[in-house]
């Protein structure tokens, strides 16, 4: 038996999903995601992930930038839906969306519900410190990722960057979610609300996210550079020029913070930071050595 759905999601954490239900079998009968935009210099158009995907498997794809209109709720409750797979979309379910599908629409989510609900689950888990996290395969309801929780995977964070966690929880999830589609199918999917203890918010990442602060200890530093990896990137200054941190190694180590120590070792709040993995503006990752020859401080100076 296969299920007739709809498939919503954007970013590249979609597509393995959607790859996963349509070698499964299911009737995919549209997808929704975000309409394209203007990107780079010349501001063309670029098509999402899942649009680019979906087009190349021969999918109808549908952009609406609302789901509000009466002829939107008309034309999707048109398409008699079995149920309806969400995976960062990216726009809010009415009502009227939620209700057509005969059996539910299901949300991937990428965090341990009730913690980090929300636009940035990855980021924040590794930024929290968090020693584990996972996906979970939720039935949406109008509250933000409130709803009852099918399935769920869980993984060690370990020293992992969000930009290794993301590509793992994306093939994890996909593998999920075609397993909870299987129990919807056989009827015995059971749904277990979420705990009202626990609840935490990822909101999404801004510019204050992203300074590094070094009177902070050096593991607290170490996290949110992991967390940020490789994008958007924890950053500081130096010779007037802002410099990322992709990846980097607390260890001891005594100083004023944000002072040089040696090469690649700055002292932190507590402890100190050795740089592994750096990036200048408009160039390429480089390992720290490297960068170091090219970009010379020295013992002693400050970093912003």
């Amino acid at each position: 038996m296969t299920l007739r759905l709809a498939f919503m999601g954007t970013p590249d954490f979609a597509v393995p999903t959607l790859a996963e239900l349509i070698g499964a079998g299911h009737e995919i009968v549209c997808v929704y995601t975000r309409a394209p935009r203007p990107k780079g210099r010349g501001l063309e158009l670029e098509k999402s992930p899942v649009h680019v995907f979906a087009e190349a498997m021969g999918v109808e794809v549908r952009t609406p930038v609302s789901l509000k209109s009466p002829d939107e709720q008309d034309a999707f409750v048109a398409l008699n839906l079995d149920a309806v797979i969400i995976v960062a979309y990216g726009l809010l379910l009415p009502k009227a969306v939620l209700d057509a599908p005969k059996l539910g629409c299901f949300n991937l989510h990428g965090s341990l519900l009730p913690r980090w609900r929300g636009a940035a689950p990855i980021q924040r888990a590794v930024m929290a410190g968090d020693s584990e996290t996972g996906v979970m395969v939720m039935r949406m309801e109008e509250g933000l990722d409130t709803g009852p929780v099918l399935m769920a995977e869980r993984v060690p964070v370990a020293r992992k960057t969000s930009g290794m966690l993301h590509d793992e929880l994306a093939q994890l999830g996909a593998n999920l979610m075609h397993r909870a589609m299987g129990a919807i199918e056989r009827g015995a999917a059971n749904e277990t609300p979420q705990p009202a203890e626990g609840v935490t918010y990822a909101k999404k990442i801004t510019r204050d996210d992203t300074k590094i602060d070094w009177t902070k200890s050096a593991a607290e530093i170490d996290c949110q550079i992991r967390g940020l990896s490789p994008f958007p990137g924890a950053w500081f200054e130096a010779k007037g020029e802002r410099i990322k941190v992709l990846f980097a190694e607390p260890v001891s180590g005594n100083g004023t913070p944000g002072n040089i120590l040696t090469e690649n070792l700055i002292a932190c709040g507590e402890g100190a930071l050795k740089f592994l993995t750096v990036q200048r503006a408009g160039r390429a990752a480089i390992d720290a050595a490297s960068f170091w020859r090219g970009f010379p401080l020295k013992s002693g100076e400050r970093l912003e």
